[in-house]
């Protein structure tokens, strides 16, 4: 079947879709190029937050930059990170005095691409940290670990921000990067396959049966085990049970959730998982205190979600309930 999709040509999606995010959000983001930058660091005197990633996610990670969350991000192709030089000119970019906080999802691009731009950024004297987010947990056990950096890291940019924001120092807001990264768990839930935008080639072919992989990769690497398609309810338990066990979370405990939908999920689904999520917690006594629930980081019309929770404290939540304006993503 032939591949359905608005586009003009293959080779220019993503320099379109960059253009249309400035025309869209003129008021939050400038573009220039590949780098999306926000229009709030041109007055920035704080720590400033850069990351990078292959577009095909949408609204991540672009669509994240703003107030109280990324400074700038290098955008690569579709699924293919940016290369170095991007990378340290986001970060030449973003520097403001104070440093740079550099965040990169474990991806083998995008930690080539993050290596280079390091060294890049040594040679020049640059003031930054990174943290890595990779949050995947390893559901089959006799799977590979591949702790995979997944929509999780979404979460951590505002916590992040909110603290640079405070004041605090380089070394201080990379420590409470690295905490959140330490404190949440992951895992995608595949229902059926997307297909590359570019080609129209298949990832996978789940859809062609009435299974779902649970520990699936984010772009149909697999890795995950297939089992047959469960109600919400029976998804749930199996999912954040795993999760839950991942964390040690345990009652008393507050928690954050993240239903991500991968694209093709309905709203509907994504709302009655959170309302399954909320019930399994609170019946460990664990409190979610907040939540992030739509499609955030996506792989193009993918069915099925990625569930993220990370056990919070009350500094984490008060830092959360910080404002910010992003396209995607905005509360005051």
């Amino acid at each position: 079947m032939k591949m359905k999709k608005f586009i003009n040509a293959p080779e220019t999606i993503t320099d379109e879709e960059l253009v249309g995010l400035g025309l869209a959000y003129p008021d939050i983001v400038t573009v220039d190029g590949h780098l999306v930058i926000s229009n709030d660091l041109e007055n920035a005197d704080r720590v400033t937050i850069v990351t990078y990633g292959g577009s095909g996610h949408e609204p991540a990670q672009a669509g994240f930059v703003g107030k109280g969350m990324l400074d700038v991000q290098a955008v690569g192709d579709i699924f293919a990170a940016p290369n170095a030089k991007l990378v340290f000119e986001a970060m030449k970019r973003a520097d403001k005095g104070h440093g740079v906080l550099l965040l990169t999802l474990n991806y083998a691009g995008d930690q080539l691409a993050g290596k280079q731009a390091i060294k890049l950024a040594q040679k020049a004297g640059l003031n930054f940290r990174q943290v890595v987010t990779g949050e995947e947990i390893q559901y089959d056990p006799n799977g590979e670990d591949n702790k995979r950096g997944l929509a999780g890291a979404v979460a951590l940019y505002h916590v992040a921000a909110a603290a640079a924001r405070e004041g605090r120092s380089l070394d201080e807001v990379a420590e409470i990067a690295q905490r959140y990264a330490d404190s949440m768990a992951s895992v995608t839930v595949k229902s059926t396959d997307a297909t590359h935008p570019q080609n129209g080639m298949p990832f996978g072919d789940l859809g062609e049966t009435d299974m779902m992989e649970i520990g699936a990769g984010q772009h149909g690497e697999g890795g995950g085990v297939r089992v047959p398609m469960m109600s919400s309810r029976d998804t749930v338990a199996t999912v954040a049970g795993a999760l839950s066990a991942k964390l040690g979370l345990q009652s008393g405990d507050k928690a954050f959730v993240m239903i991500n939908g991968c694209g093709a999920t309905t709203m509907m689904e994504m709302l009655v998982l959170f309302k399954d999520t909320v019930e399994f917690l609170r019946d460990k006594g664990v409190e979610v205190v907040a939540s992030m629930v739509g499609e955030i980081l996506t792989v193009q019309e993918a069915g099925g979600f990625q569930m993220n929770i990370a056990k919070w404290d009350d500094e984490t939540l008060r830092l959360w309930n910080t404002p910010c304006h992003t396209p995607a993503y905005s509360k005051e």
